[in-house]
């Protein structure tokens, strides 16, 4: 966290229960707002945006069932729809009347949907690690694994033949997939593996599948592509060149969005935040700044 740097928690009322939120710092610039990953994972592994702080409050929330949120039970509780509310429902909670938007890889959903429904809300979108139509991810995914060593593909090809994707083998034979596609550093990084000691796999699981490339969940047919050119706030699409979220899909939602920016980190996979985090965050200063110029110009 920015020494010093003036922090303020909440909680807001959602459907199922409340959702937790955090501000850091008071900068004069407009407020970020961050989605995280999964569905089901937390806030934590974005921590590192926080010395963004320095110019602008930064704002992160747990979905609902995981993190520091309540956990209901109840699974009608897992769709799109009232996850898109619940952002919704944490921006107006914040009193942040205008703000810049960040999701990242399965939060990139959400802001893509808040962008279309409110888009006064916002001076600018960045969609991180785009997950914007499942079909196009299951198909990149299962390139990347067809890539995988042999031996590794046996084992899940075992395992899923027999339904055990439950199994401790399965579950490291998944893990060479992450290492490779989903961070490339090694150790991972601490707030990374504290996101994932969290994260609520029930949700994932109902949602997105038993792994990145097994995608049998409620969300499989999810594709916002048919209206990335309603999108009117300006938007910058960002990448690894190595992650799951390949240059190849974000290459290609970013050709659909009107006046978008694009920027592949070369040395990334899936949380370039991450594994280059000092250009990361050079990148997201620019542009949140080239934005609030041409917001200005604007409104004058």
């Amino acid at each position: 966290m920015v020494q010093d740097s003036k922090v303020t928690e909440g909680r807001v009322d959602v459907p199922g229960g409340r959702v937790w939120y955090k501000i850091v710092g008071a900068g004069p610039g407009l407020p970020l707002v961050t989605v995280h990953g999964g569905p089901g994972a937390t806030h934590d592994y974005l921590e590192p945006l926080e010395a963004l702080a320095e110019d602008r409050p930064v704002v992160f929330y747990d979905q609902l069932g995981a993190g520091k949120s309540d956990a209901p039970d109840d699974v009608e509780l897992w769709t799109n729809d009232r996850l898109v509310d619940e952002l919704e429902r944490v921006l107006d909670a914040t009193g942040l009347a205008r703000v810049h938007l960040l999701g990242q890889s399965w939060g990139t959903m959400p802001a893509a949907e808040v962008a279309l429904r409110a888009p006064g809300r916002l001076c600018s979108l960045i969609l991180s690690d785009p997950v914007l139509s499942m079909p196009l991810f299951a198909a990149g995914a299962a390139a990347l694994r067809a890539a995988l060593p042999a031996e590794v593909r046996e084992v899940l090809d075992r395992h899923e033949a027999s339904g055990t994707m439950d199994s401790e083998e399965y579950q490291e034979a998944s893990m060479e997939f992450n290492r490779r596609y989903a961070c490339r550093l090694d150790p991972w990084p601490e707030p990374l593996l504290r996101s994932f000691s969290q994260a609520n796999l029930a949700i994932y699981e109902h949602m997105q599948g038993p792994s990145e490339f097994m995608i049998t969940g409620t969300h499989k047919d999810y594709d916002i592509t048919g209206r990335l050119s309603e999108i009117t706030v300006p938007t910058l699409y960002i990448c690894g060149r190595y992650g799951e979220t390949r240059p190849e899909e974000t290459t290609l939602y970013h050709s659909m969005t009107p006046g978008s920016e694009l920027e592949i980190f070369e040395e990334s996979s899936h949380v370039p935040h991450l594994e280059e985090p000092e250009r990361y965050l050079q990148v997201l200063r620019d542009f949140l700044q080239r934005a609030e110029q041409v917001a200005s110009k604007n409104e004058s």
